[in-house]
């Protein structure tokens, strides 16, 4: 990684806590595997994320991303925070939909 990498800025819902910058490319990934999952599952428990989008990325991009669970958390709250997903309402585990 160079120091010149285009990285995005990830929100997150939390008032007071600062974004997170990410490589763009790694932000890509997982937004697009996410969006895929919850076009195709409809709904899909939060607990359930990293592994799903790991099944949907090649070894190579699995290899390079790091802390898969890390970045799948930070993209879902940045895609959460400007309403491309949503979370369902109600009791249990965490579910997301699209918004």
């Amino acid at each position: 990684m160079t120091r010149d990498e285009e990285k995005i800025l990830c929100k997150t819902p939390t008032p007071g806590k600062a974004p997170t910058r990410i490589p763009k490319w790694k932000f890509d990934v997982v937004r697009a595997a996410i969006l895929t999952l919850v076009g195709r599952e409809g709904e899909v428990y939060f607990t359930d994320l990293p592994e799903k989008v790991g099944a949907l990325l090649d070894a190579a991009a699995r290899a390079e991303l790091g802390s898969l669970a890390w970045h799948v958390t930070t993209v879902k709250l940045h895609m959460e925070t400007v309403g491309e997903i949503r979370r369902v309402p109600g009791k249990g585990r965490q579910r997301i939909a699209r918004a």
